[in-house]
C-alpha cells in the first residue's frame, strides 16, 4: 500500500504549481513551473485513478452491509480487488524518480571499433540506422563531425538528436555493438566479427557545466578525411582540449564559428555524462542487475546478418528482425530496454 501522506503532498505540489503559473512569473522561472508542471500532470492522474479505486471499494463494503446490495457489491469488490494491483503498479511506476536528463537532446558518438575497414562500415550502417530511427520519430539529426573511410564506412560520427524524449529514448545504446557478417572485402565467404562503440549523452547548457576559458586550448586546422561534403581546404575545422581531463572534442564543418560552437557543446555533453556517471556510480555501488548505461566497454548488441538476428545481451531479447533494425525499427528494443529498467528501479523500492 503506498503512503496516503506520499500522495497528498504530491497532489499540494501540483496544486501550487497550478496557482503559481495564475500569476506574472519572469520567462527563467515559468519554463521551471511549466516544466514540473507538466511532469506532475500525468503522476497526478495515476493518483486520482487509485484513489477513486480505493473509494469505489469502501463504497462496495458498506454496500455489503444491505441484504438487497449485497449480490451486487460482492461482484463489483471481485473486480475491484482483481484490478487493484495493476493500478498500484501504474501508480509506483508514475511516482519512480525521474532522471533529469531524459526529457534533453542528445549527442550520439560512433566510432569504429575491432574489425579494421569492415568495422568503419558497420559503424556506418549504425549512424544510418540511428538517422532512420529519428526521421521515423520527428526528430531533428545534426552531424557535427565525421570521419570517413575510402570504402564508405566511419571512424567516427558525432551527431546532436533533437526531438521530444530523445535521451529517454537512445539513452540504454551506449556500449559496444558487435556484427557478424561476411564482410564485401571477403573473398572466401567466411564470416568475420566486428565491432563499434556508441555513446549516447544528454545534451548540456551553459548553465549546468562552467567551463572557465584557462581550462581549455583552441587549435584550428585545416579539415581532412576520406573526402565528401564535410572536407574543405580552408583552416576551418576546430579542435578543442580540456586541460583538466584531457578530452579532446573536434568539429570539421564549413564555418570556423560554428564549428567552435558545435565543438563547446559536444564538450559540455561530455563533460555532464562524465558527472552524472560519476553520481550513478556512487549510487550504484552496491547494486546488481542494472540494465547497464555507464560502461562503454560493456558489449550490449550483436547484430548476426547470416540469421537476420539481432540480440540484446543485457535483457536477453532476441529478434529475428535484423533488416527492419537496420532500417530504423528500434522501438521493440528500446522499449523492452526501458521496462526492464523501470522493473529493476521498482525492485529496489520493495514492496
Amino acid at each position: 500500500m503506498i503512503p496516503e501522506s506520499t500522495l497528498t503532498q504530491i497532489v499540494e505540489r501540483f496544486d501550487y504549481l497550478e496557482a503559481r503559473l495564475a500569476e506574472p512569473l519572469a520567462p527563467a522561472i515559468l519554463a521551471d513551473v511549466s516544466r514540473e508542471y507538466s511532469e506532475l500532470r500525468p503522476v497526478v492522474a495515476e493518483v486520482e485513478a487509485y484513489r477513486k479505486m480505493l473509494a469505489d471499494m469502501a463504497a462496495a463494503e458498506d454496500m455489503l452491509q444491505d441484504p438487497d446490495m449485497k449480490p451486487l457489491a460482492e461482484e463489483e469488490l471481485a473486480q475491484l480487488r482483481h484490478a487493484l494491483p495493476e493500478r498500484e503498479q501504474a501508480l509506483r511506476v508514475a511516482l519512480l524518480p525521474k532522471d533529469a536528463a531524459d526529457a534533453r537532446p542528445a549527442v550520439l558518438e560512433i566510432r569504429a571499433g575491432t574489425g579494421g575497414d569492415e568495422a568503419a562500415l558497420f559503424a556506418g550502417d549504425l549512424a544510418r540506422m540511428y538517422q532512420k530511427l529519428a526521421e521515423a520519430r520527428g526528430w531533428k539529426f545534426e552531424v557535427l563531425s565525421e570521419v570517413e573511410t575510402e570504402l564508405g564506412g566511419l571512424r567516427e560520427l558525432v551527431a546532436a538528436i533533437r526531438g521530444e524524449g530523445v535521451f529517454a529514448r537512445l539513452k540504454f545504446e551506449s556500449g559496444v555493438h558487435r556484427v557478424q557478417r561476411v564482410p564485401a572485402t571477403e573473398s572466401g565467404g567466411r564470416i568475420h566479427t566486428s565491432a563499434a562503440t556508441v555513446a549516447v549523452l544528454p545534451e548540456a547548457a551553459e548553465v549546468d557545466i562552467d567551463i572557465p576559458t584557462s581550462d581549455i586550448r583552441i587549435d584550428t586546422m585545416r579539415a581532412s578525411g576520406a573526402g565528401g561534403q564535410h572536407v574543405n581546404t580552408t583552416d576551418s575545422a576546430v579542435r578543442i582540449t580540456h586541460i583538466p581531463t584531457g578530452i579532446v572534442v573536434t568539429s570539421s564543418e564549413k564555418s570556423q564559428h560554428q564549428n567552435r560552437a558545435q565543438a563547446m557543446a559536444v564538450l559540455r555533453a561530455r563533460l555532464y555524462d562524465a558527472e552524472r556517471q560519476r553520481q550513478a556510480e556512487a549510487r550504484a555501488a552496491d547494486r546488481k542487475g542494472q540494465v547497464g548505461t555507464g560502461d562503454r566497454s560493456e558489449r550490449i548488441r550483436t547484430y548476426n546478418f547470416p540469421q537476420a538476428r539481432v540480440t540484446d545481451h543485457r535483457i536477453n531479447l532476441t529478434l529475428y528482425k535484423l533488416e527492419q533494425v537496420m532500417e530504423g525499427a528500434l522501438d521493440e528494443i528500446l522499449e523492452a530496454l526501458m521496462a526492464a529498467d523501470q522493473a529493476a528501479r521498482l525492485a529496489e523500492l520493495g514492496p
